[in-house]
């Protein structure tokens, strides 16, 4: 009696110790933003660039991407990724944040890890973790530069992004270096969606109400595009600063070999942190482990010097 008791109690004990002892198989959900301009074509190559190497790399972790072109849909793929696909992990790219914050907060409420990237989430606890570019840095650095190149005085207009957490940390960024200079002047700040048709409008806009513009924070290199189009189409010549973001591969270029001279100096902010954010769930995951709170990728002044460092030609971006 007493012997089959400790053999109950062995394969009892060893019932509990067998999950321990491999790790659970992970199906991770990618939720991102549509390739709607470039910088977006970027986040969507690396997060296909990131399925590809590593579900090749692990043979117990699944990736369902999902791509959306706008935040209802984005909205409607989460309740799907989760429902339907049965992820038990997440890394999402919210298109918006408040509207994708209760969402994502399903998500996580039916046992799904939750990696947020870059636009985060208007209620934090949706999450279990955050992986960004440094924001603060994207709208102080160019705050800085232009500033300086203005010598302190001057008129300037702002482009801003899509109303998130992010573009708000930007802004504030920025605003918070103009304070500190009185003789610059913030003419209007207004959303171009990350867009370059959106920063073209905007710009005609701008370049119709106000007479004399020193410098232009178009606060994304695809919004520069369009702001640049508009200068050129209106024969503005009192522009001497136009100031994108993100390092773009034109743009980069064009620092590079110094074609136009409003344009010397960008901010880097590469949409490869998607590919690092899914590598980093995935494997910690797998492992049964979590992901710091929050991993902050830094974002630094581009310029002539070294621009060769941020160039690479091969990227859509």
């Amino acid at each position: 009696m007493i012997s089959r008791r400790l053999t109950l109690t062995a394969i009892a004990a060893a019932s509990f110790a067998l999950p321990a002892l491999a790790a659970d198989p992970v199906h991770l959900g990618v939720s991102i933003p549509a390739a709607t301009h470039s910088f977006m074509g970027g986040i969507n190559y690396w997060a296909n660039q990131a399925k590809k190497d590593l579900e090749k790399a692990h043979k117990d972790l699944k990736i369902t991407i999902r791509t959306a072109a706008n935040a209802p849909e984005q909205a409607n793929q989460l309740q799907d990724l989760s429902s339907v696909s049965k992820i038990n992990a997440l890394v999402v790219f919210p298109f918006e944040s408040a509207a994708l914050t209760k969402p994502v907060a399903q998500v996580k409420a039916k046992g799904a890890y939750v990696t947020v990237v870059d636009r985060g989430l208007t209620d934090t606890s949706a999450q279990d973790a955050y992986v960004a570019g440094d924001n603060t840095a994207f709208g102080k650095i160019p705050a800085e530069y232009i500033a300086k190149k203005l010598g302190g005085k001057g008129n300037v207009v702002a482009l801003r992004g899509i109303a998130t957490t992010l573009d708000n940390e930007r802004m504030d960024a920025f605003n918070a270096v103009l304070k500190n200079h009185p003789d610059i002047k913030l003419l209007d700040a207004k959303y171009a969606n990350w867009n370059r048709d959106d920063a073209f409008k905007v710009t005609q806009d701008y370049l119709t109400r106000f007479k004399q513009i020193d410098a232009i924070w178009a606060a994304d290199d695809d919004m520069a595009v369009g702001v640049l189009k508009a200068i050129d189409q209106a024969k503005r010549d009192d522009i001497k600063i136009v100031f994108g973001g993100a390092g773009a591969k034109g743009m980069v270029k064009t620092i590079m070999d110094g074609k136009d001279k409003r344009i010397d100096a960008d901010v880097s902010y590469s949409p490869k942190f998607i590919y690092d954010a899914i590598k980093l769930t995935a494997e910690a995951r797998l492992k049964g482990e979590k992901l710091p709170a929050t991993t902050i990728i830094p974002s630094v002044l581009i310029t002539k010097d070294n621009a060769k460092d941020f160039y690479h030609p091969d990227s859509p971006f």
